[in-house]
């Protein structure tokens, strides 16, 4: 293993969004994350082929099905060794699983109980299913976000299910390994996305009881309402995007676009937005978006293209900084942040449910003895199909 984590043990009980993601940040940092995944049905492919899954990246697979007794003693076993629990369910079903916080803790004291919800463990929605944008709706977020006079529109799930949730619970349970390793004790680690989002929100609460900020959206400084910081259309029917708030910034900004002997309003005049934007858009639809990347370029004026999906990758900025890397003939993003001693790395792609059953449950512990009876009640899964034959195998 390489990265400052090194050395850390993780286990992951499968879910989707933001705890995956937490995982794979955490297995891209160097940790040992093993995914504790369901024993696939016969016959049911998966609905994403694994090596597609980037979230499940750098770890490793067992396959059980944790509603036998047995493979919940194995879980268990696991924890005795692992430093971190990873889990993304709903409240009370660990805990109804026979792997709740106090089943587990009581198993390793120090061990560090990360658990994700929308909702929280507790209050009026907290047994409600929802997703990124239904969170991302009841703390105010969404409201804020999408052009004047328009519908609320949702930032793909990046900001509730990443920012408010998976980022979060990152950051709780290093937070969390840090302090057990001085007290010996660990603990359980509540993350719930509607906190994390409202805690993402913390300027624009402060500004709206300032008076800064106002309840229409489209209408205020960093939501698309101040002429100098959003989006224009281009000749060519492209985009570029400026955000040019600072005074010296902005006056570079006007400079480039050929404004500057003009006798326009103050900056920061706020009744005079509306029709700045309009000659913004007129001036900015007079060239093509790859003419105003030369007519932009060195002038400080805040300004960048606005790149698709593919052509991100091109960007020699992108290449020059090397954000993305190649594995398992496939372009993934590159892990992030970046350390000078203990780099990151790229180990392994997203493994198939079960492809590590047998190499991990060996070395973490777990007797042939056991491994016989999961396999004979069909409460494990190896998905290379290697045969148990009393003693675990490595891989």
């Amino acid at each position: 293993m390489t990265g400052p984590l090194a050395g850390l043990r993780v286990v992951e009980l499968a879910a989707i969004g933001p705890v995956p993601f937490t995982g794979a940040l955490l297995a891209d940092l160097g940790a040992d994350v093993v995914r504790v995944d369901r024993v696939p049905k016969p016959g049911v492919d998966p609905e994403m082929p694994p090596r597609f899954d980037f979230y499940n990246r750098n770890k490793r697979s067992v396959a059980l099905d944790l509603k036998r007794s047995q493979a919940v003693a194995v879980v268990l076993q696991m924890l005795r060794r692992a430093d971190v629990l990873l889990e993304g369910f709903r409240p009370g079903v660990t805990e109804r699983l026979g792997l709740g916080p106090q089943v587990c803790l009581a198993a390793n004291p120090r061990l560090v109980y990360g658990r994700m919800t929308g909702w929280g463990q507790d209050g009026p929605l907290a047994h409600e299913a929802g997703h990124d944008i239904n969170y991302l709706a009841l703390t105010g977020a969404l409201h804020c976000i999408g052009e004047g006079g328009g519908r609320p529109v949702p930032p793909l799930n990046l900001v509730a299910d990443l920012g408010g949730g998976a980022m979060y619970l990152t950051v709780g349970v290093l937070a969390a390994v840090t302090e057990a390793r001085g007290s010996g004790r660990g603990q359980v680690v509540d993350v719930a996305m509607i906190d994390g989002v409202t805690h993402l929100m913390s300027a624009f609460q402060a500004l709206r009881q300032q008076g800064q900020w106002t309840a229409s959206r489209g209408d205020n400084l960093v939501d698309g309402g101040a002429p100098f910081y959003g989006t224009y259309a281009t000749r060519d029917g492209k985009y570029v995007a400026v955000g040019a708030i600072e005074p010296h910034f902005y006056a570079a900004l006007i400079e480039a676009m050929g404004l500057a002997d003009e006798a326009l309003p103050a900056q920061y005049n706020r009744s005079a937005w509306p029709a700045m934007r309009e000659r913004f858009a007129t001036v900015f639809r007079t060239r093509t978006r790859d003419e105003w990347v030369q007519t932009m370029s060195g002038r400080d004026a805040c300004f960048a293209p606005v790149l698709d999906i593919d052509e991100a990758p091109a960007h020699p900025q992108m290449r020059a900084r090397e954000v993305y890397r190649q594995l398992d003939g496939l372009r993934h993003p590159a892990p992030a942040p970046r350390f000078e001693r203990t780099p990151s790395s790229l180990r392994r792609g997203a493994p198939a449910p079960g492809e590590h059953s047998l190499e991990v449950l060996a070395e973490w512990g777990v007797e042939a003895e056991q491994l016989d009876d999961l396999h004979a009640i069909g409460a494990i899964h190896q998905a290379d199909g290697r045969e148990y034959s009393g003693q675990p195998q490595a891989a």
